[in-house]
């Protein structure tokens, strides 16, 4: 086990002043429970004074100076990625393989966002194109709202950061974010890299604290036009019904099905499930969750998949060779456990795998699982993959949509006629041909449907459409 003597007790920056307070949140390594750092804990009237100063402001940066900032962050973030990398590990006992990739995803947003900040997004119309019309040109033009308020998971402690503070740059906005009071240190510590790379004080604020302190002013503030948040679909419905008269990105959970058809080839569809279900301790919104396969394939495609699992080798998260960390806490991984023990006593054979340790779980393969199965039913945020046999596409159809999520699917046949009706029949955001649920690049829109979103996407550019209101003037053209 690698020795622990790292401890980030990172500065909360709030207008330019360190911020101390009589309380803290401890930071603990879920790999062996260690406290490796802490947060202060705001009060909620700390928090509503910090969004009505923040209301005050306004930023007029060229695009090129926006987009200056973000590829410094960028180029700050790829110039310390061993660092950020061990950080991350530290505070969410995912592997370094895990949080390495994770920071170039975080550094692809950032670029992305750069990019996009250079573009020029107004349209042009024409106004003699009726008999109603006249000789004038009618133009739009995207303005940055008064306050974004954003709210972040633990699951990607600096991506899921990224994906809020980028396109809030790349549009002048000014936003005050929470994250996760269980992974709060990579955003603390992107909060002294933002500032590194130039970006104005004052244009992102972080705070830290209870969730029932901090996160409730953030969407209820008065000045706030936008709530930003990526994190459950509990906390997602409680904030549609408390925000009130604002625009909202809602990013849910998630249950999202690999579909294996007959005709599909089975060593692909088990490379899919196989990163799928497990990579990040199966701890994202858009993991392989159910893995729904046809009966004339499933023997075959359970034995393979049961054989590959343990391939993958769970242990110390800091051990570059570990492919699996641990999930968030012990306390989440018994749950986890108590449901596959539950699944296993309704009927489900466990393959392969599941044994718990702590907060670490190794890889585990079930088949023969039924789609009532809590393990199934529910959003299991850890490292299963569990398997659901059906008669064929119909079924196939009707078992990924009988949840009450919709964010992502996975697909693999070579049947044009099958993968046409999945695109149309399946109820999700999006749908990937012999890919993972969760393929997409930083740029694509990104989000579901049902209980896992209201359909507004993240995404650069959907985040920054969303982040802006559109005004339309027009001119004579004599």
């Amino acid at each position: 086990m690698t020795t622990i003597t790292d401890r980030f007790d990172l500065p909360l920056l709030i207008d330019g002043r360190e911020v101390r307070t009589t309380d803290s949140i401890a930071v603990h390594y879920p790999y062996t429970g260690q406290v490796v750092g802490s947060v202060p804990k705001l009060t909620r009237s700390e928090v509503t004074a910090v969004l009505d100063r923040a209301s005050e402001r306004k930023f007029t940066l060229s695009r090129h100076e926006r987009a200056q900032i973000l590829n410094r962050i960028a180029d700050h973030l790829e110039a310390d990625a061993e660092n950020f990398a061990r950080l991350i590990t530290l505070e969410s006992g995912l592997c370094l393989k895990d949080t390495t990739y994770e920071l170039r995803r975080a550094q692809d947003v950032f670029r992305f966002a750069a990019m996009e900040a250079l573009r020029d997004d107004g349209m042009v119309f024409a106004c003699d194109t009726s008999a109603n019309g006249k000789n004038r040109r009618a133009y739009t033009l995207r303005e940055p709202l008064r306050l974004v308020g954003a709210i972040t998971p633990f699951n990607h402690p600096l991506n899921q950061v990224a994906h809020k503070v980028a396109p809030s740059i790349a549009t002048n906005n000014v936003m005050v974010l929470k994250p996760s009071g269980r992974t709060p240190l990579a955003a603390l510590r992107l909060a002294q890299v933002m500032a590194e790379a130039g970006l104005p004080e004052g244009m992102v604020t972080m705070v830290t604290g209870d969730a029932e302190e901090v996160g409730p002013p953030l969407w209820q503030h008065p000045a706030v036009e936008l709530v930003s948040l990526t994190g459950g679909t509990p906390i997602g419905k409680r904030i549609a019904n408390e925000m009130g008269y604002k625009r909202a990105i809602l990013e849910l959970g998630g249950n999202d099905p690999l579909i294996v058809m007959e005709d599909g080839d089975v060593d692909e569809a088990v490379k899919l499930a196989l990163y799928g279900a497990f990579k990040n301790s199966g701890q994202r919104c858009t993991a392989v969750k159910r893995i729904i396969v046809e009966e004339p394939v499933a023997d075959e495609f359970a034995t393979k998949l049961a054989a590959a699992a343990p391939t993958l080798k769970a242990g110390d998260p800091l051990d570059p060779n570990t492919d699996i960390g641990t999930v968030i806490s012990e306390a989440d991984a018994a749950d986890f456990e108590r449901r596959m023990r539950d699944a296993i006593e309704a009927g489900a054979t466990l393959l392969v795998g599941g044994q718990r340790s702590g907060a670490q779980i190794t890889p585990a393969v079930l088949d023969h699982v039924r789609p009532e199965m809590e393990i199934v039913a529910c959003e299991t945020f850890g490292p299963y993959a569990p398997i659901i046999r059906v008669r064929g596409l119909d079924e196939a159809i009707t078992t990924a949509n009988r949840q009450d999520f919709g964010l992502s699917s996975g697909v693999v046949t070579n049947n044009l006629q099958a993968i046409n009706r999945c695109i149309r029949e399946l109820k999700v955001g999006s749908v990937n041909i012999r890919e993972v649920p969760g393929y997409r690049t930083e740029l694509t829109p990104f989000g579901g449907t049902k209980d896992s979103g209201l359909g507004v996407k993240e995404g650069v550019i959907e985040s920054m459409k969303a982040m802006t209101f559109t005004k339309l003037y027009t001119l004579p053209w004599d």
